[in-house]
């Protein structure tokens, strides 16, 4: 059994101790990963050589690419990286892709964690429309939530709007108890959330007492003209085509607009008439506005949740 040795004498154990993971986690994924064995000893790395070994050094060098830039590593980062080289796209990846895209109120960075999410943000900043499409829980709503709530700390826009459609399962807000806002409060539960992780609940209050954040739901927007403001559209697969047409004619000077939606998870009644899908397809060759896809790799919920999302999508297709 022969090995290669990879020096890492440039390394300090705090480093490597990050690399290796907590109860060795990241060291057991990628020895599982490649079948094979990983020995560390003092500032040397040893592993066994396989048809993959050129592979398992590359994941080490990004892994600790990452541990440069954020100062830590995860069980989710290592598995992204390896599905990274196992498709021959390690290569591309830089660490600093993955920079921050804004801070929380506890003061933890919020930055991607995928390489598909590192697109996603490149595009908030460099177009004035942006739909990032894709399955569930790839982070779409939370970093245009935290790509938003960056630019008004930053004092570039005045107002951040979130507004999504009242459809679920094909119901409507007519047939909800309560009042407006207790009928849209529960659709908008996942803006919320995203909100109060990033400014703190006290701080959001205030901010929508004096309409500097808006939540509502698409309905609310119609006959307006939105300034100076980042608007965020999720669940727009639930849109029709004339309410898509209607949400993007609303967009007025110095502001952007951002459209998340999960064309596998339509509720409308009439599926083909889903604005997103049209809005994807019939707009893809204007410059300024950007078509992001994410797909399973760029999950970052439990790693079950990206073979969960896999399986369903091979019976379903």
């Amino acid at each position: 059994m022969s090995y290669i040795k990879l020096d890492v004498s440039d390394r300090n154990i705090e480093e490597i101790q990050i690399l290796v993971g907590m109860k060795d986690e990241n060291l057991i994924q990628l020895e599982e990963a490649y079948n094979t064995s990983i020995v560390i000893r003092s500032h040397e790395i040893k592993i066994q050589e396989t048809e993959n070994t050129e592979q398992v050094v590359l994941v080490i060098q990004k892994c600790f690419e990452l541990i440069d830039i954020h100062h830590k590593l995860s069980f989710q980062d290592v598995h992204y990286l390896i599905q990274l080289a196992k498709e021959h796209r390690l290569k591309s990846f830089k660490g600093d892709q993955l920079s921050p895209v804004v801070k929380t109120r506890s003061g933890k960075l919020i930055y991607p964690k995928t390489l598909g999410q590192a697109v996603l943000c490149d595009a908030f900043r460099h177009n004035d429309i942006v739909f990032a499409t894709g399955v569930a829980g790839t982070g779409k709503t939370y970093l245009a939530v935290a790509y938003a709530v960056n630019e008004l700390k930053n004092e570039r826009i005045e107002k951040i709007i979130l507004t999504r459609p009242a459809v679920e399962a094909g119901e409507s807000l007519g047939f909800l108890p309560g009042d407006m806002k207790e009928k849209v409060d529960p659709y908008l539960r996942p803006l919320y959330d995203a909100l109060f992780e990033m400014l703190g609940q006290d701080s959001v209050e205030k901010m929508l007492e004096k309409q500097i954040i808006e939540i509502a739901p698409l309905a609310f927007m119609r006959g307006r003209t939105l300034n100076n403001a980042i608007v965020i559209l999720d669940e727009a697969q639930n849109t029709t085509r004339s309410q898509m047409k209607m949400f993007l004619t609303r967009m007025g000077q110095k502001t952007k607009m951002i459209i998340n939606g999960d064309a596998s998870q339509i509720d409308l009644i009439k599926k083909n008439d889903s604005g997103l899908v049209q809005a994807t397809q019939i707009l893809k060759n204007i410059r300024g506005i950007g078509m992001i896809h994410l797909d399973a790799s760029d999950v970052v919920r439990h790693p079950l949740v990206q073979k969960i999302i896999e399986c369903y999508a091979k019976i379903e297709n």
